[in-house]
C-alpha cells in the first residue's frame, strides 16, 4: 500500500468519509485564500488599505501552504486506515 493512491480513498465507508471530509477542508482553505487575495487584491487601489491588503495577502498566502499540507495529512491518515484494516483481517482470519 502507498500514498496518494486512488483504491486507499474507496477501500471503505470509512476512507470515503475520510476522503470527503479532507476534501471540504481543502476546498474551504482554497476559497478563503481566493477571497483573501481578491480583497488584498482590491484593497490596493487606495493607499491608505495598503497595510490591510499586505495582511490578506499574507493570510492568503498561508491558506496557500495549508493546501498541500491537508493533502499529505489525508493520505498519511488513509495510509493508516488501511493498515488497521488489513490487521483487522487478519485478526478474522485467526
Amino acid at each position: 500500500m502507498k500514498l496518494f493512491r486512488h483504491e486507499n480513498r474507496q477501500r471503505s465507508h470509512r476512507s470515503r468519509r475520510v476522503y470527503a471530509l479532507f476534501e471540504i477542508a481543502h476546498t474551504a482553505v482554497d476559497f478563503a485564500a481566493a477571497v483573501c487575495f481578491t480583497i488584498g487584491s482590491v484593497l490596493f487601489f487606495w493607499k491608505q488599505y495598503e497595510t490591510q491588503a499586505i495582511w490578506l495577502f499574507t493570510i492568503g498566502s498561508v491558506f496557500f501552504m495549508a493546501k498541500p499540507s491537508l493533502r499529505l495529512a489525508r493520505e498519511i491518515k488513509l495510509y493508516r486506515l488501511g493498515k488497521l484494516e488489513r490487521l483487522a483481517d487478519r485478526a478474522q482470519d485467526d
